[in-house]
């Protein structure tokens, strides 16, 4: 018997449980079908959300005949024969999953036949089209994207699966389905596999016990280097960036929990350290480096709280991102001005040759005379009076930034040639 999935698979749009924005009433996939004039397009959603059920649909709804690759295991080869069959038959749908899957010169092979029509392209694809597929195809494609089953449609997704003429002959506990629907976090077809291997177990009584055995320990929507990865990354930057705890607690949670490499994380977080707290408050760094050091001593899970400290000091510290962009606005500098000449006073002079062409002469050490040392030049001179770094108004920086005031007005007053 085929798996579930498979058995209450969708056959008109109207079954499709979700994607509402794509196949409801006056949207771009019920469009497509109510006219039967279907044009390229590429769906892109995490597993599970009906990429495969939506192409043969679109197929199936414009009356034209569909051919199914795997970028996985198909070639170049693939592509001729299934350009061949359309050269036959006027036309056909390419359903290509995995789409991101192809290299450059294998999805160039696809453009001349997609560009006349030969083929209408339906790619699917876990990965971010922008990246992973190749803009002149990107032109030729629409891009949808697939959102994740939400709890109460993955809760419909079961019940509709109880209740299919080819579905389960069950009976499932209200608390088992909720345990399903939220475990699979947007899976149709991890929440259906669960429902199915649960009620085999309780030979045709779903309940929360099955239901947990079902799911096993492998429920977090986690691919260490996949999209997600970087989604929840990002969320936990933004949160500590944001001052919200709560959520970067959360976020490094989820990380850990998925099998995130601590050290890893020890990594983006001294990151954080740098460009958003900064020297509003210098001792995160040093924070961060003692987490580092203190996950490397203890390992897991002692060395986790390390981590988690950390998070809860960068989240509630003073921000400010002044040295980074400092650092911005100095390698912009470099790079327009990457000859400019550096003042002969500021120059080393190791040899004879150069001391008699003037390096170093005239230069005023600060700690003999101060008031020289701020009459001089430092910068080059197409760059005089250049600000590149400013201060902020949180923590130790609103120490500093009088100061910095003070330091720049003193050096223009000198650098004018007034003596005091």
């Amino acid at each position: 018997m085929s798996p579930l999935a498979e058995r209450i698979r969708p056959t008109n749009l109207d079954e499709v449980v979700g994607q509402e924005h794509l196949t409801g009433p006056g949207k771009p996939l019920r469009r497509m079908t109510e006219t039967r004039r279907l044009s390229s397009f590429i769906l892109w959603g995490p597993p599970g959300t009906g990429k495969t059920t939506l192409a043969r649909l679109m197929a199936q709804g414009a009356g034209q005949e569909i051919v199914a690759l795997s970028a996985v295991n198909a070639g170049v080869k693939d592509i001729k024969e299934v350009v061949a069959k359309a050269q036959t038959n006027g036309s056909l749908v390419l359903f290509l999953d995995e789409i991101h899957r192809f290299n450059k010169s294998q999805q160039d092979a696809l453009l001349p036949y997609v560009e006349s029509g030969l083929l209408t392209l339906i790619g699917a694809t876990t990965e971010n089209p922008s990246f992973e597929v190749n803009p002149a195809l990107r032109s030729r494609a629409r891009v949808y994207l697939l959102k994740p089953l939400d709890e109460e449609t993955t809760r419909r997704l079961l019940e509709r699966a109880l209740q299919h003429p080819e579905g389960l002959q069950a009976r499932a506990d209200p608390e088992a389905l909720n345990l399903i629907a939220q475990a699979a976090m947007g899976d149709a077809r991890r929440a259906l596999s669960a429902l199915e291997l649960a009620a085999s177990l309780g030979e045709g009584r779903i309940t929360l016990a099955t239901a947990r055995e079902a799911l096993g320990s492998g429920t977090l929507n986690f691919d260490k280097g996949g999209e997600y990865f970087y989604d929840l990354i990002s969320a936990l930057h933004k949160s500590v960036r944001g001052n919200h705890v709560d959520a970067a607690l959360y976020y490094l949670a989820r990380m850990v929990e998925g099998g995130a490499d601590p050290l890893y994380l020890a990594r983006r977080l001294a990151r954080m350290a740098l460009e958003d707290v900064g020297l509003a408050d210098p001792n995160a760094l040093r924070l961060a480096m003692a987490a580092k050091d203190a996950y490397d001593f203890l390992g897991s899970p002692e060395g986790e709280l390390a981590l988690t400290e950390l998070v809860v000091y960068l989240a509630l510290a003073p921000k400010s991102n002044s040295v980074y962009v400092a650092w911005k606005n100095a390698q912009n500098a470099a790079r327009k001005h990457p000859d400019a000449p550096i003042p002969l006073h500021l120059r080393n002079a190791p040899t004879a040759l150069m001391e008699r062409l003037g390096y170093g002469k005239g230069y005023a050490y600060y700690h003999d005379d101060p008031e020289g040392s701020f009459a001089q030049q430092y910068l080059p001179e197409a760059l005089e009076g250049l600000k590149l770094y400013q201060a902020t108004g949180e923590g130790w920086e609103d120490k500093v930034r009088e100061r910095l005031k003070a330091l720049r007005a003193r050096f223009s007053h000198k650098r004018k040639g007034n003596p005091t």
